[in-house]
């Protein structure tokens, strides 16, 4: 990472010291002492839930509290056992892909009325549903690539849009899945994989350049990173592994570039719905800027975006948490 003043883009600083008041009132209007985290899961994210709910756990101990955690599997009734009888102030939602981060988790939560962190039902199951995202951001404004749901069958027997394009599931996360489609490819993609995501795929054009990504907080933008990798793309072995990326922060790019960047992801933020932490990655070919998709809940490992930002930014990670555990509700 390579690190640099804020004070470098005039723009954030006022974003900044407002996402820290935020985190100073919460601090000094603590409430809530019991929290549990719910980690692991079903999704094929699952390692990477266990490493950020892991994080999280001793963040919020260090920040004081009393903390339980929960490897999340398919017993939902032992779930909410377990749950009912820790009886929490309020629930860290740490659990990344279906099941915890598409609004399934954030159902039950509601049910059992427990307070929880970052977004609600609808802002989840509409950021995980990558279609139904992608229709909403161009009704409001904010460019997205050429895309279309086709199935497997299709592109077997033909390309659905010409090449380069990017295929993806429908509704995973960490680009789990995800894949380009290039000019020198022989084999038809899916031809020689097995692919376990579901007969419907998402593709788009493939949007040339670099690569930013912006955490928003309660409507404030952190600040922007940008993202080089040596490999293909920005993939999860790349996200996740040592050494699979660098990350720039802040970007060294035009303040009127790095503004447009961070109103890209609060626009996306709200669009949503969302609340809490979001992060919006985002691609820019020279010209302009569009939006890949939303993150409702990001990760939170060693080599995560989010905390990178907020620590620059002046909210250490254990504030973070705290911020999160203070400000979790259900939805109304």
């Amino acid at each position: 990472m390579t690190a640099a003043s804020f004070s470098t883009v005039s723009a954030s600083a006022p974003h900044n010291e407002a996402a820290k008041a935020l985190v100073a009132d919460a601090k000094a209007h603590r409430r809530r002492r019991k929290v549990a985290v719910l980690l692991g899961g079903l999704s094929a994210e699952r390692e990477v839930s266990l490493n950020s709910g892991a994080n999280a756990v001793q963040a919020l101990e260090q920040a004081g509290y009393a903390v339980k955690a929960i490897d999340v599997s398919r017993d939902i009734p032992t779930l909410v056992r377990d749950l009912q009888k820790i009886g929490p102030d309020a629930v860290f939602n740490a659990l990344h892909g279906r099941y915890g981060e598409d609004g399934c988790m954030q159902g039950i939560l509601n049910i059992l009325g427990l307070p929880y962190t970052h977004s609600g039902l609808l802002a989840s199951g509409l950021a995980m549903d990558k279609p139904s995202a992608r229709r909403l951001f161009a009704e409001h404004g904010l460019r997205v690539a050429e895309g279309k749901v086709v199935t497997r069958e299709e592109i077997m027997v033909a390309d659905p849009m010409r090449r380069p394009y990017v295929v993806k599931p429908l509704n995973e996360g960490s680009s789990v899945g995800v894949a380009i489609v290039r000019e020198s490819d022989n084999a038809r993609y899916f031809a020689n994989s097995e692919w376990p995501y579901g007969d419907q795929v998402l593709v788009e054009s493939y949007i040339p350049g670099r690569e930013f990504t912006v955490a928003v907080m309660d409507g404030h933008a952190l600040g922007v990173t940008e993202i080089h990798t040596d490999r293909t793309f920005y993939d999860y072995d790349a996200k996740y592994a040592a050494g699979g990326s660098v990350h720039t922060l802040p970007a060294q790019i035009d303040p009127e570039l790095y503004t447009a960047c961070q109103r890209a992801a609060i626009q996306a933020h709200q669009t949503l719905g969302c609340r809490g932490i979001s992060r919006a990655d985002l691609r820019f070919d020279g010209k302009d800027i569009y939006l890949l998709e939303v993150n409702t809940q990001p990760g939170m490992t060693r080599t995560s975006l989010v905390p990178e930002q907020a620590e620059l930014a002046g909210i250490p990670f254990p504030d973070l948490c705290t911020w999160l555990v203070e400000t979790a509700e259900c939805d109304t």
